[in-house]
């Protein structure tokens, strides 16, 4: 349903560095480049990196990228604090979604929850 999407970030470059480093797990890379906005995806640009147009307190957002599989969330989460990102949930299974819901959360440079997932067991 959702063709693509568009975050608004502080710091392009920042922002770039952090979903390069937290997406090559999942199988995501820079595809597009379009003036200042920087596309992501495994084969279109799903996802847009622009800059920020007010200088005010980004709303949170919640976004969550399909894992192939449990090994992929762990390499996301490692990836992600690596590059300097706050882990909010360690991968784990949350059963209160369902039995193989294998999941990792973490704030990315802008306080967004980006979320890696697995639904396989």
């Amino acid at each position: 349903m959702i063709d693509h999407i568009a975050l608004q970030v502080r710091d392009l470059a920042a922002s770039a560095l952090f979903y390069d480093a937290v997406l090559a797990p999942l199988g995501g890379r820079r595809t597009k480049t379009f003036g200042k906005n920087i596309g992501y995806g495994t084969t279109g640009h799903n996802l847009w990196l622009v800059p920020a147009t007010e200088d005010t307190p980004a709303r949170e957002l919640h976004l969550a990228f399909t894992a192939a599989d449990r090994a992929a969330v762990e390499a996301f989460h490692a990836a992600a604090v690596a590059a300097g990102a706050e882990s909010l949930h360690a991968p784990r299974v949350w059963p209160e979604y369902h039995a193989s819901y294998y999941g990792a959360f973490v704030r990315d440079p802008d306080g967004n929850n980006i979320e890696a997932v697995c639904h396989t067991p």
